[in-house]
């Protein structure tokens, strides 16, 4: 019999074997309870940071709020502010227009005067005398050239003003542009969140920009402006009143054509008004069909998307069942209803799909249609104010002049102005 072979090798005796054992034991339960309070020293410091940092976008978004409400209120009110310049700007040109055709209308008036003297000159002997009439064409000679020369002067001074008013406005409206640029870029930032996709570390993002400003300087910047502009405003609104004031003191003739021309201003803002109101009727029915079209083609669209994925489970389905092995790879039951399911989707797709296009034109239709509307609104809205405008200029018209209070303006900004009674005897 052969000799059993044992391989050579080291023996360890059974203590050493039960050693090994606790030993491996005890270390393992040594690691577990190190990773039990590292797993705790983590959960208290995600909780702590996760706080703060929620803290810290709470604080931040709150003073993004605060801002958004400080730039949007003088954003309001330099709206306001320009909207009020525009207005001054428009009526003072038409109260300079009517000073300079009230000079135009003065020369015809100094014309036959000049005439008249002309024609006297020619009297002979001892008719050629300084009576009452030369005295009275002489001192009428000289008033219409002092009327001319005041009411040139006015011109000038509108031209100035109107300088004034553009240079004043063209600031305000870069500080109300440059506001409006402020609050789409802080709503911008009020609308990032951690799972917008246009997120990105930057460079140095907490670097003070090159040409900064200090809010104390912000706020004096706009509030100059939009005094500036109520000062100018206000030197016009004082020369508009001059203006009207002396114009009114100047003439008292063409009382029926006055007349009819307010009567046809006012119908013509009637039938204005009449054409805005069914404009802005077809405006909102119209409003209201876009809100409808697009909701639909929301609809569409989701329903297009749903029925894709059933097109992609369809055709995951067909493409699983292509790899069935040996005999099992037939054309049984299943195989033929996926196949017509997958054709009626892609049948319902393409519907849907020419759905949508079909609903997109006609949305698009609609949004040419409702341009035209605003476009015709504009029109009409700047006709209708600008009939306003001068139904308001005209209301000085309708005090005689030897009734004339000074207390006219054509936008109801009424200012007691000084009379002038050298003035008072033009008339």
């Amino acid at each position: 019999m052969g000799s059993l072979s044992v391989k050579p090798g080291p023996r360890y005796t059974v203590p050493d074997w039960q050693n090994n054992s606790l030993l491996i034991s005890a270390d393992a339960e040594e690691q577990r309870y190190i990773s039990h309070h590292t797993r705790q020293e983590g959960r208290a410091l995600r909780n702590e940071t996760g706080n703060q940092a929620r803290w810290d976008e709470h604080n931040s978004r709150n003073l993004l709020k605060d801002r958004i409400t400080s730039v949007d209120r003088w954003r309001e009110t330099l709206a306001k502010c320009l909207k009020d310049i525009d207005l001054e700007i428009d009526i003072l040109t038409e109260v300079k227009e009517e000073a300079e055709n009230a000079i135009q209308a003065k020369n015809l008036c100094l014309d036959v005067a000049i005439e008249c003297l002309t024609f006297r000159e020619s009297r002979r002997d001892i008719d050629v005398v300084r009576d009452p009439v030369e005295e009275e064409l002489l001192r009428e000679v000289k008033v219409i050239e002092k009327t001319k020369k005041k009411l040139q002067q006015q011109v000038d001074d509108a031209f100035k003003q109107l300088c004034l008013l553009k240079e004043a406005r063209q600031q305000l409206s870069c500080d109300h542009r440059h506001k409006v640029e402020t609050l789409e870029l802080d709503r911008q930032c009020m609308a990032f969140n951690p799972a917008s996709g246009n997120i990105s570390f930057k460079v140095n993002p907490t670097r003070v920009p090159h040409g900064s400003t200090a809010l104390r300087e912000w706020e004096l910047n706009s509030q100059s402006n939009k005094d500036r502009a109520e000062a100018e405003m206000k030197n016009s609104a004082d020369l508009r009143g001059a203006i009207t004031l002396t114009i009114a003191q100047t003439n008292n003739k063409l009382d029926a054509q006055r007349i009819a021309t307010e009567f046809a201003l006012r119908k013509r803002i009637r039938d204005m008004e009449g054409a805005l109101s069914e404009l802005r009727w077809q405006e909102q029915n119209t409003q209201d069909e876009i809100a409808e079209m697009e909701d639909e083609i929301r609809q569409l669209e989701e329903d297009i998307r749903k029925r894709m994925l059933d097109l992609k489970v369809a055709h995951t389905r067909l493409e699983t069942r292509t790899y069935r092995p040996h005999k099992d790879l037939c054309h049984d039951e299943a195989q033929y209803g996926l196949t017509d399911e997958v054709q009626q989707l892609e049948g319902t797709i393409r519907a849907l799909q020419q759905k949508r296009t079909e609903s997109q034109d006609d949305l698009d239709a609609l949004y040419r249609q409702l341009h035209r509307i605003h476009t015709d609104i504009g029109f009409k809205t700047n006709s209708l104010q600008l009939d306003n405008k001068c139904l308001d200029t005209r209301r000085k018209l309708v005090i005689p002049v030897e009734q004339c209070d000074p207390e006219v303006d054509a936008l109801n900004r009424s200012r007691n102005l000084p009379r002038d009674d050298s003035q008072l005897e033009l008339a």
